[in-house]
């Protein structure tokens, strides 16, 4: 098939990025593929982060062509017009945010119009963490001109179902992010970090209210009358830092909790994730996250709490443990758990074997026989 995918690509930064990166080199396998990115994704008034493009590896090197302004519809028809002249048979796009809906839809709508070309939206989110007018509109525009769609956790099928009668759709979980490389021994990855804590944990990626950072800090508070646990928090803030930092100081843990505010580039993931124990996902809601999938990629254990996609993943008692959000008591006692009762091997072993139902073979089955032959 002649397969067009529509959404960001290096060097935009992210885990979009990533997974559209690994996505185009599968289906390149069989396939003939394009793929068409932003050469404006966010106007810098709305991006929370530090830079949207990433200045390290690419991971997996794709061919990309930044034409899509995401908020211009002039360039919205220019680049459907372009696009429909190529006559894709299948058009995929990820679906992760309602702003991208209006874009998305009207370059979908010009591609397939009078034309037997299948579209399919891999739905990360269909209502987001966090709600803002316009969501629902949005999506149900941009999902108007939408033939299949894939979802990839019970929470995101069920939030389709409720927007839609009878949606083609077929479930699929996040494939495992293979992008940042093969784990190293966790002394090596260890020296490389000037980490000398003999308990160390891991909290990975951009630091929103709805991940739960503040339940985790707490937990530390009592994680260090038990344990002598190093808690790395690793991301870009996108929420106020300085409201974690203070209330970092205000519990005490300044001396169990190191931050690194920034923005991880590719080469260096691999590195915290092989250096830790384990790593923690204290959220107050979810779909899935991409954040497990990089952990059992390392065949780290993950401790999660019990909110959307994230019990589908994590095998409780096999890959990691799962305990209820927003509950620094009960984060403290999964953490003293997985120490005193040596868990690591136990749960590593899991996770390694956990990560092979996520594979992305299984992936791109779903686009053939979502797309193969016309509606």
């Amino acid at each position: 098939m002649n397969i067009l995918i529509l959404g960001t690509a290096y060097p935009l930064r992210g885990g979009i990025a990533h997974y559209n990166a690994l996505l185009f080199s599968h289906l390149k396998k069989q396939h003939n593929v394009s793929l068409v990115s932003f050469k404006r994704q966010y106007p810098k008034i709305f991006f929370p982060g530090k830079t949207q493009e990433e200045h390290g590896d690419p991971g997996i090197p794709v061919t990309s062509e930044p034409l899509i302004d995401s908020v211009n519809p002039f360039n919205w028809i220019r680049v459907g017009v372009k696009l429909r002249k190529r006559n894709p048979d299948v058009v995929i796009f990820k679906y992760w945010l309602p702003f991208f809906g209006p874009c998305l839809g009207t370059i979908c709508a010009l591609i397939k119009w009078r034309r037997t070309t299948r579209v399919l939206a891999i739905c990360d989110n269909v209502i987001p963490h966090e709600r803002r007018p316009g969501d629902v509109v949005f999506t149900k525009y941009a999902f108007h001109f939408v033939d299949a769609f894939i979802v990839q956790s019970d929470t995101v099928e069920k939030d389709l179902l409720s927007l839609f009668d009878q949606p083609r759709y077929v479930k699929v979980p996040h494939p495992v992010y293979e992008i940042f490389g093969k784990k190293i021994h966790k002394e090596e990855a260890r020296k490389k970090l000037k980490i000398v804590d003999e308990k160390v944990i891991l909290f990975f990626g951009y630091i929103r209210k709805y991940k739960g950072l503040h339940a985790l800090i707490d937990a530390m508070k009592i994680v260090k009358q038990l344990l002598p646990v190093k808690l790395l928090v690793v991301g870009e803030f996108y929420d106020d830092e300085e409201s974690y930092r203070w209330h970092i100081s205000d519990a005490q843990v300044r001396d169990v909790i190191d931050v690194v505010s920034d923005y991880v580039p590719n080469e260096k993931v691999g590195e915290y994730f092989s250096a830790v124990d384990a790593v923690i996902l204290p959220y107050l809601s979810a779909t899935q996250s991409g954040i497990a999938q990089i952990a059992y990629n390392f065949d780290k254990p993950v401790i999660a709490t019990n909110v959307g996609g994230l019990a589908e993943v994590v095998a409780d008692g096999i890959s990691g443990i799962i305990i209820p959000p927003n509950d620094p008591a009960s984060l403290a006692a999964a953490i003293q758990k997985f120490y005193s009762e040596n868990l690591e091997a136990k749960l590593s072993a899991g996770a390694a074997e956990e990560k092979k139902k996520y594979s992305w073979d299984a992936m791109v089955d779903a686009v053939e026989q979502l797309t193969a032959g016309k509606h």
